[in-house]
């Protein structure tokens, strides 16, 4: 069956039914698409904390644009990068250089790594040839690593604080194309008011921390708690508490 792309508006209605613990069945004949779009969807755009809409939108698009920049690839191209990765270990970087002195300028190292991507996704293992596996890709917005100091688990947290009341956000960010650029998300879990915000220095701590401050002034004094991560990128999250008047607790590793 083939797969329906699917409206922000069917992704946002996705994340509140979801919320009001609605089954699949529901939930794919209210947004009007089959039950296996529907697990597709969950699937491929969940995040590590279950799944939200915006971020969910974010990373369909993102999939979009590397599946656009495959097709743009002719297959002499595509079975040329593979031959040179696959039995010559040569690198994405080697492969453009070449091509571009042969006159093929517009095959960059993003379009070769976006090929590699989608041929990732579709089960291929191109990426297994690459020297770093891709990681080294998602290094251009990294900050150096940052322990998070003084953290207040969510153990810690009162059960009342559930998001059943107005005023419990989640804190998140979203790497962007290829590892360029981020974005810090934050979410009031009872509503699903959603604020978000480019970080032009990528997950750098300080910075990341006086984003928040600056979207969440507007509210101080209605902001109970926010829940994260342990990203590194919070590791100033005592003076994000300090100047909201706020708690803030940090879930588990890989819990959602």
């Amino acid at each position: 069956m083939k797969y329906n792309h699917l409206t922000a508006e069917q992704r946002y209605t996705i994340d509140v039914l979801l919320r009001q613990k609605k089954s699949r069945k529901e939930i794919a004949q209210t947004i009007g698409v089959s039950q296996s779009t529907l697990c597709r969807e969950l699937k491929r755009n969940s995040g590590q904390r279950g799944y939200h809409w915006q971020k969910a939108q974010v990373k369909a698009a993102d999939r979009q644009r590397r599946l656009q920049n495959y097709r743009s690839l002719t297959l002499e191209i595509r079975n040329f990068i593979r031959i040179k990765m696959r039995e010559e270990q040569w690198s994405p970087a080697q492969i453009a250089g070449w091509l571009r002195k042969q006159g093929r300028k517009s095959v960059c190292v993003e379009t070769i790594y976006a090929y590699i991507r989608t041929d990732k996704d579709n089960g291929g293992d191109l990426w297994k040839h690459c020297r770093h596996q891709l990681k080294h890709r998602k290094r251009q917005v990294s900050a150096p690593y940052v322990a998070v100091q003084d953290r207040t688990m969510i153990d810690d947290r009162p059960a009342e604080w559930d998001g059943s009341t107005p005023g419990d956000f989640e804190m998140d960010t979203i790497v962007g194309k290829d590892g360029k650029g981020a974005i810090v998300t934050l979410v009031e879990r009872n509503t699903n008011f959603t604020l978000a915000r480019k970080l032009p220095q990528g997950k750098n701590a300080k910075a990341l921390a006086q984003t928040v401050i600056l979207m969440l002034l507007p509210y101080i004094g209605k902001i109970r708690s926010i829940t994260t991560d342990n990203g590194s990128e919070f590791a100033e999250h005592l003076l994000i508490a300090k100047r909201l008047r706020t708690k803030i607790f940090f879930a588990h590793p890989y819990s959602s």
